[in-house]
């Protein structure tokens, strides 16, 4: 059975949007990790109101945490040595259970679960995004959707963002029979490392209003560094996203349906050395 092409989407600076194989730039789709650089604009938005420190011990937050000596900052730039995945997660939809009574308890075995101390070593961590989204809402007293509307998405005027949008709205990637794919669930402890829902045209203004134009200030140390690019990509079941953005210069985002990610990253390379999308 031939190969289906793979839907995608392409917002860049200089051109046209591409628009390729059924995908909607104006349709909610899952941007996995790209969720984390919310997450963390959020927690410099907070540091600079005042309402929490970079460096408050995560134990200030969540007072269950076993370990003494991680930090809100450790979690942001991955080296609060906790791993990748919380313990027990699956293959067909990883997520599912993990909700905050499951957070709470891996909390209380921090002390066994981390890999090296914190500040020690960078290791990409999902499970710590998810600590931290947890004591950013302990911090405003607020959930997750509603801190990240009043102190980031708001403030930048996105709209199109959401953890649960109506279902109509979605688009979702489609297997070999032409089925829609059944999306992990991601709206539950996991949600601040990765499981926001977005149209293309909203995960774009929010790259090019933080990073191009710098309406937040300081950048989240979420994002990752390639020289002067700053980047972040994002990965589920059936979709992958790729963002990248000079401060001040070009920029770019990728959304495909289905593919790799790596498909995604070397777009995106392309057009920021020069070439078109």
């Amino acid at each position: 059975m031939p190969m289906l092409p793979t839907p995608m989407v392409v917002l860049a600076s200089g051109a046209a949007t591409v628009s390729a194989h059924g995908h909607d730039p104006t349709r909610h789709v899952q941007i996995g990790s790209l969720t984390k650089v919310v997450t963390g604009t959020a927690l410099m938005r907070l540091a600079a109101a005042g309402i929490l420190g970079l460096d408050d011990p995560v134990r200030r937050w969540l007072p269950r945490t076993s370990h003494s000596g991680m930090t809100l900052r450790h979690l942001a730039e991955h080296t609060s040595g906790l791993p990748r995945l919380p313990p027990g997660t699956g293959r067909g939809d990883p997520y599912r259970h993990f909700d905050r009574a499951a957070l709470d308890t891996l909390l209380h075995d921090a002390d066994r679960l981390v890999d090296s101390p914190p500040g020690a070593a960078r290791a990409y961590s999902n499970l710590g995004y998810a600590v931290l989204g947890a004591a950013l809402e302990a911090a405003c007293a607020a959930p997750y959707e509603e801190l990240i509307r009043d102190h980031v998405l708001e403030p930048l005027g996105v709209d199109g963002m959401s953890a649960d949008p109506p279902p109509g709205a979605r688009l979702l990637a489609r297997g070999i029979l032409g089925r829609p794919r059944r999306p992990w669930t991601m709206n539950g402890a996991i949600l601040p490392a990765g499981g926001l829902w977005a149209t293309c045209e909203a995960a774009a203004r929010l790259l090019t209003k933080t990073v191009v134009e710098g309406a937040l200030g300081e950048l989240a140390p979420t994002w990752q560094r390639a020289g002067d690019v700053a980047w972040h990509n994002g990965h589920t079941r059936g979709a992958c996203v790729f963002a990248a953005a000079r401060p001040g210069g070009d920029w770019i985002l990728v959304h495909r349906l289905g593919g790799t990610p790596r498909a995604a990253e070397n777009i995106a390379a392309g057009h920021l050395a020069g070439g078109r999308p």
